[in-house]
């Protein structure tokens, strides 16, 4: 296997979380007694451009992608990020009725809907059908098409190019990045400004050991250092960075063509690369410290598991995320310890997990069946949920993170 982006071969292996199934492979009930398709689930780092990559594809990402069951608008912690992202593009970049934002992977159009309501024209392109058609039921103007040259081709000969292109956590999600980031050129106006935000960040990806972050459809994981050698090839250059606190920890970029001057180039971007290198994400040895790292988180979570169970407690979970399919196949944590969970989002429950076939319900039952844990599987937003749900106080229940570190919140 070679490297997805510069194409040397992978020779050093930051970690293997064995054979798992896709994370988003929910189950009907009536698919439990049939086999599941598991697939090696293995991570390797890049020694000449320090990309951090999965080593193999699963499955084509238009059998992933194109029927999606992740919808935006299912979390406030999120929904209000986003509110927030698209009130400091407007006031940032001076937009208008004039300025043309499109949104690639735009989900539900949980973003642009932000720029919809100050009159600001918009287009989503989104690859998931199901999902494209809520976006349209809400007003968003959105396509329904994989991005990448072809797409942006026939955006362009259409007359449509961004002022403003955002791409919210959706480059982690990209197998062919040379066809995605030429389809970005296409598109992208000569002073336009590239907006790409992602949460498979590596600096806190290493230092808090997000094991659970890696899935099959997140196939690349990204430094500041990377990145930049990745998009210069294309004749784009940072300009400016953010290091964000959402899903445990995001970075984003604003881009611009390396032969527009309409765009300073600020001073946070060095001072990152240089904190990259103090973290030592240009050393490639300390990337093979994570395997260990994570096989003993993995015992600090079953030990919790057995020890709650001979103590008879009852657990349930919050949450269905992808990043919690990674986490309970990996550790070996099914039906036989957890009764069930719950999600927020319609489209999930009567589901079950993959590998681990957990029952996925409404909320509502927590307080029904009374449980002693409840484990938040999007730790990510804990707050939120504990918000929600502090009623299993009334009965001594408790809350529990299982990262970093297995914690029980009384």
């Amino acid at each position: 296997m070679n490297c997805r982006f510069c194409n040397t071969e992978l020779e050093h292996l930051v970690v293997d979380l064995g054979m798992t199934p896709l994370s988003n492979a929910f189950l009907e009930k009536s698919s439990l007694d049939k086999k599941e398709q598991f697939y090696p689930l293995r991570v390797y780092v890049c020694h000449e451009c320090f990309l951090v990559q999965l080593d193999d594809i699963a499955q084509p990402p238009k059998e992933i992608f194109s029927k999606y069951l992740y919808f935006s608008s299912y979390s406030t912690t999120w929904l209000e990020h986003a509110k927030n992202l698209a009130y400091e593009i407007m006031e940032k970049f001076e937009c208008n009725q004039n300025t043309n934002v499109i949104e690639i992977a735009s989900n539900d159009g949980y973003l642009l809907q932000h720029f919809k309501d100050n009159n600001i024209p918009i287009l989503g392109i989104e690859p998931a059908s199901n999902v494209a058609e809520t976006a349209e039921e809400r007003g968003i103007k959105t396509i329904n098409k994989f991005f990448g040259v072809d797409t942006a081709n026939y955006l362009k000969e259409s007359g449509n190019q961004a002022d403003v292109l955002l791409a919210i956590n959706v480059l982690p999600h990209v197998p062919d990045l040379h066809d995605f980031l030429k389809g970005i050129k296409v598109i992208l106006k000569l002073d336009g400004v590239l907006i790409i935000q992602f949460s498979t960040y590596m600096i806190p990806f290493l230092q808090t050991i997000e094991f659970d972050s890696i899935y099959h459809e997140h196939f690349s994981y990204f430094s500041l250092l990377s990145i930049q050698k990745i998009l210069s090839t294309f004749g784009l250059e940072i300009f400016d960075v953010k290091e964000l606190s959402i899903h445990g920890g995001s970075l984003r970029i604003y881009v611009k063509n390396v032969n527009s001057s309409k765009y300073m180039i600020s001073q946070n971007v060095s001072k990152l690369i240089k904190k990259e290198d103090d973290c030592g994400l240009s050393i490639i040895s300390e990337y093979g410290k994570f395997s260990n790292q994570v096989n003993d988180i993995k015992l600090k979570i079953c030990d919790f598991f057995i020890s709650a169970k001979h103590d008879g407690k009852k657990i349930v979970c919050y949450g269905a995320p992808a990043k919690a399919n990674t986490l309970l196949n990996f550790c070996g944590i099914g039906n036989d310890f957890i009764e069930y969970t719950v999600d927020d989002n319609p489209h999930k429950q009567g589901l079950y997990l993959p590998g681990t076939h957990i029952p996925i319900k409404q909320p509502e039952i927590i307080r029904k069946t009374k449980p002693d844990y409840v484990i938040i599987l999007p730790w990510n937003v804990k707050e939120e949920i504990m918000e929600k749900t502090n009623y299993i106080r009334e009965w001594n229940g408790k809350f529990v993170v299982l990262h970093p570190k297995v914690e029980i919140i009384k």
